[in-house]
């Protein structure tokens, strides 16, 4: 081993130096970049889209139902450390005041307390037409905050009383962003919220009442999956009539649609980019090897054996490949860059940092990419008969066998 490792270190530097893992080391680099750019891209948007995932479910795990959600879920997530909050709604007339005009119209009601919501903020404006800012309140007792649209078809503005039933709350503010508004044909009448406090004064909430309960939960990841695992297993029971799970793994399925449809693209372009990179190492190896049959049979003329040979080659390629896989990730990482600045318009909101899995998949694919297409033909060195030294019609590399090509695919 030790004459293999010398021997590999000169024929290295000795390479090297003569140009001839030139095109080899620039074929893995683009191959590890062009993989790595797309990988890191790839990582930091599906973080972006589970964000904004638990943003538009209002939290990390939602419990739907038709009644007042059970208490035993309140309890089992108070007992796992989870933040909750419950909002419910319900379809409704509001209408404007009888000296404004006596106008009604058909709104999504939703009354929520502190806390609401978990994931994601509100965005509320203070006039018509004024940009919405971030806000972690909710309406207080005695207000409504509603949709821009509204207040047009209502021809009223923030301040004026919008009557809810038996009551009239005051107008406090523009709602320019709700996160978890949902896709629901209620989503699309205009938007009223008003603080859970109020519900009772407008005695719209009435025993055959079409009432949706929510409750939102957040946390940390395993106590969110125990929550999970739990609820579905008390849902499974038959036992509780009119309760759903929403998650990001188990509901809304337009959520999971649109993570599914954005992982097999992005993992169709780094396949792509794979097997391109597959056929540029493979025909760069063979013409190092190509290169290099002279050398080796003068090697085992001068006594080398078929193992020390293979061995050095494998430890040049090993060097190489590490070397040249870690230039590619930088590289790689530097233009992920590019793609997130080119798609900045679409893209609206920041993504999260990426993760160190794009890094060591580069690395893996590049050295994999180097034994299994670049090597093979390489450790046909090993073979050269010393015979080649005079005649040098003998020793020419073979073909590479569909076995060898089969497993590098694999």
């Amino acid at each position: 081993m030790n004459a293999s490792l010398r021997l590999g270190w000169r024929t290295l530097w000795r390479d090297l130096r003569a140009g001839e893992l030139r095109l080899l080391i620039v074929a893995v680099l683009l191959a590890v970049a062009a993989l790595t750019a797309v990988g890191f891209f790839a990582d930091r948007l599906q973080g972006g889209l589970k964000r904004d995932a638990r943003q538009l479910l209002g939290g990390d795990a939602v419990i739907v139902s038709d009644n007042p959600t059970p208490e035993a879920f309140v309890a089992q997530a108070r007992s796992l450390g989870l933040q909750s909050a419950g909002t419910y709604g319900f379809p409704t007339m509001a209408r404007a005041d009888d000296a404004q005009g006596g106008a009604s119209k058909l709104v999504a009601l939703k009354a929520v307390a502190e806390g609401y919501p978990l994931r994601g903020n509100v965005q509320t404006a203070t006039a018509l037409g004024a940009p919405g800012a971030v806000t972690r309140d909710v309406p207080a007792p005695g207000e409504v905050w509603v949709d821009a649209s509204l207040l047009d078809s209502l021809a009223l503005k923030v301040g004026d009383t919008l009557l809810l039933g038996d009551t009239g709350l005051r107008v406090g503010r523009v709602i320019t962003l709700e996160p978890d508004r949902g896709a629901g044909f209620m989503s699309f009448s205009p938007r009223v919220m008003l603080n859970q406090a109020d519900v009772p004064r407008t005695g719209l909430v009435q025993p055959a009442s079409r009432v949706g309960y929510r409750l939102a939960v957040a946390g940390p990841d395993a106590a969110v999956k125990r929550f999970v695992d739990w609820s579905e297993a008390q849902i499974k029971k038959g036992e509780l009539r009119g309760v759903r799970l929403d998650s990001f793994e188990s509901g809304r399925p337009e959520m999971r649609q649109t993570l599914d449809r954005a992982e097999k693209f992005l993992s169709l372009v780094a396949l792509l980019a794979a097997l391109l990179s597959a056929v540029a190492v493979a025909l760069a190896a063979r013409g190092f090897a190509a290169n290099h049959l002279d050398d080796c049979a003068m090697l085992r003329v001068l006594g080398q054996s078929q193992r020390t040979i293979a061995w050095a080659y494998a430890f040049e390629f090993a060097v190489v490949g590490l070397v040249a896989s870690a230039l590619g990730v930088a590289i790689g990482f530097g233009v992920h860059y590019v793609f997130v600045l080119l798609l900045a318009g679409l893209v609206e909101t920041a993504l999260p940092s990426a993760t160190l899995w794009p890094a060591a998949f580069g690395l893996g694919m590049g050295l994999t990419l180097l034994f299994a297409f670049g090597l093979p033909p390489v450790l046909q060195l090993a073979r050269v008969p010393p015979l080649r030294v005079i005649r040098r019609d003998v020793g020419g590399l073979k073909p590479a066998s569909l076995a060898v090509l089969g497993i590098g695919v694999a």
